[in-house]
Parts: C-alpha cells; structure tokens; sequence
C-alpha cells in the first residue's frame, strides 16, 4: 500500500507541474522571455556541445535555433541549457525549459507516463557497442563476461539487460550518471566495451586519447528514434517544434538550401506555370497566412531555412561523413532516397 500512496503522489506532483508550466501557453511564455529554453546535452560532439568558439553547435542545436527562428525571426534567441539524462524529462515538465532536444529515445512509456509529447523524430539511430581493437572481437555477442560501461537512467542500459539475457552473455554493466564519465573509464581501460546509441559512439569516440584505436562493432541492438519532447497538453507549441523540423526537411525536399532560398523565393514569386506551389505557400508567397495555424507569421519556414539550412546542411555540418563523426545519411536520407524522413505537405 505505501508504494502505490508514492507512485499516487508522484504522478499528482508531475501533473500539477505540468498544469503550472502550462498556466499560460507556452508560445506565449516564449514571447514574453524573449527566447527558447531549450534542454540539451551537457556535451555531444555533433548534437550539442560548444565549438572551438565556445558557441553551442549540433543537429540537436539546429533544431532549437529553428524553432528560434520560427518563432522570433532570430535563430539565436535561445538559452541552453544542459541537462543530464536523470535531469531532462524533469526539467522540461517543470516548466524550467520549454522544449527538449537532447538526443532522446521515444518509447512508449515516455511518451504516456510523463506528461510529455514527442513530436518529432530528427535522428533514426540504434544502439552499439565500442572496444578496442586489441581486444580481438568483431561481434558484440563475443562480449561473453565482458565489462561494459553504460550510462544510468537510460534505455541504453535497459536495452544492454534485454541483450545480455537474449546472447546468454554474462556481461558486468559498469554504470555511471554522466555519460562522460562512462567515455572516461572505458578509457582509462575499466571497461571492456562501451555501449550507447551508435552516433553516440562515434561522436564519444573522437573525444577519446587515441581514437584509431577503437571500433565500433556492427551490431545494432535497438530502434533509436531520437528527437524533440515538448509538454503534454499544449498542442500549438507541439506544432510549432513539428513544423520546424518538417520546413528543414521539405526544402531539403525541394532543394532549397540557406545560400539559394532567395532566388528560389524571387523564382516562384511571379506565379508562372513553373512555380512550385508548395514551395509557395511554404515560403508565404502564396496563402501567406499558413503561418497563423502555428501562431507565427507567414515567413516562419523561410526565417528557418534562412539561417540554419535545410535538414542535409544541418547533418553534414554536424555529423556527416567529412565531420569528425564521419555518419552517412544511411536512415536519415530522405524517403526519396531510401531513408526514413518524410515530412507531411505544406497545405
């Protein structure tokens, strides 16, 4: 009986700091700061992590400076703040950020038990596992009785449990709170292997002392769909991180990319026969009022692309194949491509 009084009390203190977050909207209490607080990563090379200028750059990143930009007209209009994975969902339902972008998994029981809504997928991954070369393994499931380092809290050490029981492997999870610490002790040769989602992997691998030293196994052991998480009930700003996310991939749809959107703006302007109509009303050339459905103005998807790019431009910058992290597109190419994302029409 005490336990469930508990859960009972639980649950009633994450609905009334829900219901407090929402008092007004959230679009509203956006407008009135005068910026997004956004929930991101402590520090993951490629999702969100300062660059050598000391800004925050990343895929998670571009994500909140799109919904800036939608929002305000300035992608810039953003405060992070870093969360760590025990941190993040309270911190969002708390009303102490108003949007999550900070590489997290959509679940089922995320999605339904705490008073959260995710909107959107912006990177398809799964997760691996990293060791060493020297250790003389190529598969995951010759990790018999292997140490393996693997952050709390999260569905990475869930999924770990789920694997080591399938592959009758014996595996000694290592666990840690940050997952900075777990990089630091598979490192420092605590840890046979590493596990964590497979981007995860590679962005952790180039803060390590000798990267070329390490791989990554081929293994994939879970469905990753990462992306933004907004709080329940408040339909509208749901929409707007939607959308946001969406305009990226239409124009990348579309080709349209920050350095050309202007000519194909003044192109479809004259409403030749040549014109794309969705490019269009996504532009607000054309029923210029698509933007009042979101509560924004008619240029919020051109301010979007504007200065953060479309969806390939933010992948190739942070984590594509010539960066660091060196990640092909792979289920993050377009539908038309063989991927998973697929943005609904602009109509």
């Amino acid at each position: 009986m005490k336990h469930v009084k508990i859960l009972v009390a639980g649950i009633a203190l994450v609905a009334g700091m829900s219901t407090a977050a929402q008092a007004a909207s959230t679009l509203e209490s956006v407008k009135a700061a005068g910026k997004v607080k956004c929930g991101v990563n402590t520090g993951l090379a490629g999702f969100a992590a300062p660059n050598d200028q000391g800004v925050w750059a990343g895929l998670d990143i571009d994500l909140c400076r799109a919904v800036a930009a939608a929002v305000f007209g300035d992608g810039n209009k953003v405060e992070y703040k870093p969360l760590n994975a025990e941190q993040r969902f309270t911190a969002l339902q708390s009303g102490e950020v108003d949007l999550l972008a900070r590489n997290s998994t959509w679940t089922l029981s995320r999605d339904t038990q705490l008073g959260l809504d995710f909107v959107a997928v912006n990177y398809y991954d799964g997760q691996g596992f990293m060791v060493r070369k020297d250790l003389g393994v190529s598969s995951a499931k010759e990790l018999k009785g292997a140490t393996v380092c693997v952050q709390e809290g999260t569905t990475t050490e869930k999924n770990l449990g789920d694997f080591d029981k399938q592959n009758n492997l014996g595996t000694q999870p290592v666990k840690f709170k940050e997952s900075d610490q777990a990089r630091a002790a598979y490192d420092e040769g605590r840890c046979d292997a590493y596990t964590t989602d497979a981007s995860g992997l590679a962005a952790e691998r180039t803060g390590l002392k000798n990267p070329a030293d390490h791989i990554i196994l081929p293994e994939i052991i879970s469905k990753e769909p990462l992306g933004p998480v907004v709080r329940h009930g408040d339909s509208q700003w749901g929409d707007i991180v939607r959308w946001s996310h969406y305009a990226m991939i239409i124009a990348e749809e579309k080709g349209i990319t920050s350095a050309n959107i202007d000519d194909v703006k003044a192109k479809n302007a004259d409403g030749t026969d040549g014109a794309d109509a969705e490019v269009q009303r996504m532009l607000g050339i054309v029923d210029g009022k698509m933007g009042e459905g979101l509560g924004l103005s008619g240029d919020w998807a051109y301010n979007i692309v504007k200065q953060v790019g479309n969806y390939s431009e933010s992948f190739e910058r942070n984590v594509g194949e010539k960066t660091k992290l060196g990640l092909a597109r792979g289920l993050n190419a377009l539908w038309t491509q063989g991927g998973l994302q697929y943005a609904p029409p602009i109509r």
